[in-house]
């Protein structure tokens, strides 16, 4: 069977570029890497079949760069674009200018991304799907703001409309507080997202962030993949995720991911897309926000469903109905994924850029690791500082732990500080063992969890030494490893045969 693209351009790098590459090639579709200048090594230029720069280091003169991505598709021949997550992803004029210089754009019709980009927008929209939301509404200046408050009460949680990541966001207790709360609100969501419009919502105090994945075609038909719980979170960003919730029951699953499927026709959606909830301490759930691409932790989704969400959307994207039914979508299993971030837990979570001197992933039964990082190169200051995402399944979630913990202590990397030790902790701790947690647990916790030092530089050369000696001897017999030394890893690593000929000016 043919595949339905000849060639497809990559608008992201990193892990998810990586991640799309490998989906792409399985489908004997060519791929197209962009890439800043300071990416010119990167693991993602490497793989794909052809690699073109986009612009200087800065994101906003270069991945974010909607007309030299497209001009890149032309010069390519790409005839669709998939743009990851982050950056162009959720961007409705670029998927817009894509459609109107006939290049398919490998995510929800730009209608959909538009509806959905404003939360004060989507929230009206979802409340006339039927779809549970949070009590609040929207305040035009701080006088608003009150009478607003008032109506629904203390506590509130004042968020930027136009954006999220924790940006915008602060929580309010009492009358007194207001007043600063929505000047700062207002002026960092200006400054993240240009626009400092803010809205107010009743706070839902100690939830849990649990998501629904969906699947929409072009014609009509809409499953969802059940849900992810994504409340292990700094800063409002999310650092661990599972599957199965651990107090979801099948019952409140099923009425969340109908209520989703719902909400995804009220839109026109198409691609894969995620509802994100609020669930609370009595079994109540409430709409948070729609995230209209993929999203980073959809590893789990797959690993417990053996479905691609790359492959599926790239199908839906040239038209194909769905192949499966709601009834015949199963999870089995438990699957859990660690965000592995160049990042120091003990000083903040303040980002650690810098290059990998050496670099060993875990393996062995049921673990996946999605990286977008090689020994010798640079986690970069300009974007994100994820090294990988690292998952395991399991048949229930007990062992699912225990798979992780052996994983962790299996995972290597010196030249840069992570948040591996944290992470190591954190599946230690009786609560998070339980199940027992909501979005505040690290902060509640903050001590047991990050009350460590980083490995010290000292110790960093013998482990990167002692890490190359064994990797040597691993390659001699299993011939799959390469070197911590980088120079080594570029001759060995199967990506780098005739990396040269294939970058484009």
């Amino acid at each position: 069977m043919a595949p339905p693209f000849r060639k497809v351009l990559v608008a992201n790098r990193g892990e998810i570029a990586v991640r799309v590459i490998r989906t792409l090639r399985e489908m004997g579709i060519r791929s197209v890497a962009i890439y800043s200048e300071v990416d010119r090594a990167a693991l993602h230029v490497r793989m794909a079949d052809e690699a073109y720069c986009v612009g200087p280091a800065l994101a906003a003169e270069s991945y974010l760069r909607a007309d030299k991505v497209l001009e890149i598709c032309k010069r390519s021949g790409a005839e669709a674009v998939h743009p990851g997550y982050g950056f162009l992803s959720e961007n409705a004029g670029f998927a817009q200018a894509c459609a109107d210089a006939g290049v398919v754009f490998i995510g929800p019709p730009a209608s959909a991304i538009r509806d959905m980009g404003s939360k004060t927008g989507a929230r009206a929209i979802m409340q006339a799907a039927g779809v549970p939301v949070v009590p609040g509404g929207t305040a035009h200046d701080l006088e608003d703001a009150r009478t607003e408050a008032h109506r629904i009460g203390y506590p509130i949680m004042l968020k930027a409309s136009a954006g999220g990541g924790g940006k915008g966001m602060r929580l309010v207790h009492r009358e007194e507080e207001l007043a600063s709360a929505w000047e700062r609100a207002r002026s960092e969501a200006q400054k993240a997202f240009g626009n400092d419009d803010v809205y107010l919502e009743k706070a839902i105090l100690r939830p849990r962030h649990v998501e629904i994945q969906i699947l929409a075609d072009k014609h009509g038909n809409v499953v969802h993949l059940f849900e992810r719980d994504c409340s292990i979170q700094r800063r409002h960003q999310k650092v661990v995720e599972e599957t199965p919730c651990p107090v979801a029951s099948d019952a409140l699953v099923a009425e969340m991911g109908k209520v989703a499927v719902q909400g995804a026709k009220a839109v026109g959606y198409s691609s894969a897309g995620t509802f994100e909830f609020l669930l609370d301490e009595s079994g109540s759930f409430y709409f948070l926000e729609m995230n209209t691409r993929l999203q980073v932790e959809h590893p789990i989704t797959e690993l417990v469903t053996g479905v691609d969400l790359v492959r599926e959307m790239v199908e839906i994207a040239a038209g194909k109905p769905l192949a499966f039914t709601q009834e015949q979508v199963v999870r089995r299993g438990a699957a859990i994924e660690c965000r592995v971030y160049a990042e120091d837990p003990s000083a903040g979570f303040l980002p650690s850029p810098g290059k990998i001197v050496a670099l060993r992933t875990p393996a062995g039964p049921f673990v996946r690791d999605d990286g977008g990082a090689y020994p010798g190169s640079v986690i970069s200051s300009y974007y994100d500082p994820l090294v990988s995402k690292l998952s395991v399944w399991a048949p229930d979630r007990a062992r699912a732990v225990e798979r992780m913990r052996r994983a962790l202590t299996e995972y290597v990397v010196t030249g840069i500080r992570t948040n591996l030790a944290f992470h190591e902790k954190l599946f230690a701790h009786p609560e998070f063992v339980a199940g027992r947690y909501d979005t505040g647990f690290i902060e509640r916790y903050k001590d047991a969890l990050m009350g460590y030092a980083s490995p010290s530089p000292e110790l960093e050369v013998p482990l990167a030494a002692a890490l190359a000696i064994a990797g040597s001897r691993l390659e001699r017999s299993a011939g799959k490893l390469e070197s911590a030394a980088e120079e080594r890893g570029a001759r060995l690593s199967p990506w780098v045969a005739g990396h040269r000929a294939k970058l484009r000016a």
